[in-house]
C-alpha cells in the first residue's frame, strides 16, 4: 500500500476511536487544519488553525460535542505529496454528510489538512 495511504488510514483509525493522541502522532508540530466546520464553531479563526495545541483543542471539543461522530471511509487517491480522502461524516441527529479531505504529508507527517464540503 501506497505510505500516503497508510498514513490516512491510521488518520481514520484514530479519528474514529477518538484517540486524540494517535491523531497528533501523525501532524507536524506546525501543522495547519482549514475546516468550515471550524469557521461555524470558532468564527475567529476563520475556518484555520496551527500548531498541535489548536488541533488537540479543536478535536476534544469535537468529540465532547459528538461523542457518536465517525467516519465512513468512500475512496483514498494519493500521489507522492498528498491524500485525497472522501468519507461520510455520521454522527445521530444529523444528516450525512459527503466530505472530501486532503492531508498534504512531508517526510511521514500530516503538515497540512483541508477540509471540503457543502
Amino acid at each position: 500500500m501506497n505510505q500516503l495511504k497508510l498514513i490516512a488510514n491510521q488518520w481514520f483509525e484514530a479519528f474514529n476511536a477518538h484517540n486524540i493522541e494517535k491523531l497528533l502522532a501523525l501532524y507536524s508540530e506546525e501543522a495547519e487544519h482549514y475546516s468550515p466546520k471550524l469557521k461555524v464553531h470558532q468564527p475567529e479563526t476563520n475556518g484555520l488553525i496551527r500548531g498541535k495545541a489548536a488541533l488537540r483543542a479543536w478535536w476534544t471539543d469535537a468529540f465532547d460535542r459528538l461523542p457518536e461522530l465517525h467516519y465512513e471511509v468512500l475512496q483514498l487517491t494519493a500521489d507522492e505529496k498528498q491524500v485525497f480522502m472522501e468519507y461520510i461524516r455520521q454522527t445521530p441527529n444529523e444528516a450525512d454528510l459527503r466530505v472530501g479531505e486532503v492531508l498534504v504529508i512531508n517526510n511521514g507527517e500530516i503538515t497540512a489538512s483541508r477540509v471540503y464540503h457543502s
